[in-house]
């Protein structure tokens, strides 16, 4: 029958011998009370014996007592290893709790050691950085094409005339004003009040022909 039992966890199988350790020191210590009980008992014989002058009787149970002590000791030394066993136990039940963790620790780093292939991950930057800068060169040659596409002559005719179409379809006429406009830097000085004089000229006929 004890084939098919389950075999108890390692933590079933220390708390099983816990309570055997402890079970065992009860046992000592009440065996250890009953010999001081017994040792107390020799003690008053040993004197009711001295006072009687029985040298013989006293004798004899000195000589118990001395066995009687001799065993308490043992029982003191026996409980003291009892003990230690318990805390033996315990810290052999706390090193295999570090080394089970060492252990999960350890695969858990020899799996991500497989995943994250030191050479893979740096070939894998190296590629990116290849290709990014192959990137950046085609922008920058595409660029430049385009710009140099664009600047060709007959584009700032052709954006004027897309200027102006889009002034006359918001009913701006530039054109005109554009042309009769006095250039900022053209003509002689003196030039706009003779322009000023022959126009007052004219307001004076136009003025004389409406007297008529």
């Amino acid at each position: 029958m004890d084939f098919f039992k389950k075999k108890p966890t390692v933590e079933q199988q220390i708390r099983q011998n816990d309570r055997v350790l402890k079970k065992q020191q009860r046992d000592i210590a009440r065996d250890r009370g009953a010999l001081e009980r017994e040792e107390k008992k020799l003690e008053l014989e040993i004197k009711k014996a001295a006072k009687q002058g029985n040298k013989q009787a006293a004798t004899i149970l000195a000589k118990q007592l001395v066995q009687l002590r001799k065993q308490k000791t043992k029982s003191y030394s026996m409980g003291s290893k009892i003990q230690s066993i318990g805390n033996q136990q315990k810290l052999m039940n706390s090193n295999m709790k570090m080394a089970t963790a060492m252990g999960t620790t350890t695969k858990t780093m020899t799996q991500m050691n497989k995943v994250m292939d030191p050479q893979k991950t740096m070939k894998v930057m190296q590629e990116f950085e290849k290709e990014s800068t192959k990137m950046e060169m085609s922008e920058e040659m595409i660029s430049d094409t385009l710009d140099d596409i664009l600047d060709e002559s007959g584009d700032e005719e052709e954006g004027d005339a897309i200027v102006n179409q889009v002034l006359d379809e918001i009913g701006i006429e530039i054109s005109g004003k554009m042309v009769n406009a006095p250039s900022a830097h053209g003509g002689a000085l003196g030039e706009s009040s003779k322009r000023n004089a022959a126009d007052d000229e004219i307001e004076k006929q136009l003025a004389a022909l409406r007297d008529l």
